[in-house]
């Protein structure tokens, strides 16, 4: 059983995650600090924060994440299928269904070359940002920033491109520690929107 202050922390973290959009070590790093702990307090591990996540939403946000979860899917699938040539497979909280309208959209590409997907921005005439974050394994990894526009949720979403090798791929599909498949191509992706679909058709039948 997870200790009193992790959870504390946790739920802490989650409304910043939830509420403000903060990346999830840094909001658990506020939730200490906010929380007045030692700053030198034991972290909770992030299956303990989603959980929170999971709980927060249902409480407060179950009336407008289930549509912005499936608009933010909807954007990314469109993204995977201008980028289709990188095998595109969607991560983060939008793939796990954590996401809500201040989340960002990650996904990862397989390419053989690591410029080639800068050269397909270029050509479609896409502005990116390029920066460097954690990948599989911990191993730093480039990654393309994008800001695009999304009208249906009344703003821009950010999209975050990271660049692996080709051989990468592989490894890449291995289940995380909850036994969950840790990302999805573009089949996946449709066939979650369609059990979000039907789960929300299903909860306005019943009211």
């Amino acid at each position: 059983m997870d200790h009193p202050i992790a959870l504390e922390i946790a739920a802490t973290a989650a409304r910043l995650i939830v509420e403000e959009g903060q990346d999830w070590g840094a909001a658990k790093r506020r939730a200490v600090r906010e929380l007045g702990l030692p700053a030198r307090t034991p972290l909770p591990g992030n299956e303990v924060v989603e959980d929170a996540v999971r709980e927060h939403i249902a409480l407060f946000c179950a009336d407008t994440q289930p549509f912005e979860l499936q608009t933010l899917r909807a954007l990314a699938l469109q993204w995977m299928q201008r980028l289709d040539a990188f095998h595109p497979y969607l991560c983060g909280a939008v793939w796990y269904g954590t996401a809500t309208r201040l989340s960002d959209i990650q996904l990862a590409l397989f390419c053989d070359d690591p410029k080639a997907a800068e050269i397909a921005l270029i050509n479609q005439g896409v502005d990116y940002q390029v920066g460097q974050v954690a990948g599989l394994h911990g191993k730093g990894v480039d990654v393309l920033g994008l800001d695009v526009r999304c009208d249906a949720l009344g703003g821009f979403v950010g999209v975050h491109l990271m660049i692996y090798d080709h051989d990468d791929l592989r490894g890449a599909l291995r289940p995380d520690v909850r036994g969950r498949a840790p990302r999805g191509d573009a089949q996946a992706v449709r066939r979650l929107m369609q059990a979000g679909e039907a789960a929300t058709n299903e909860t306005a039948r019943l009211r």
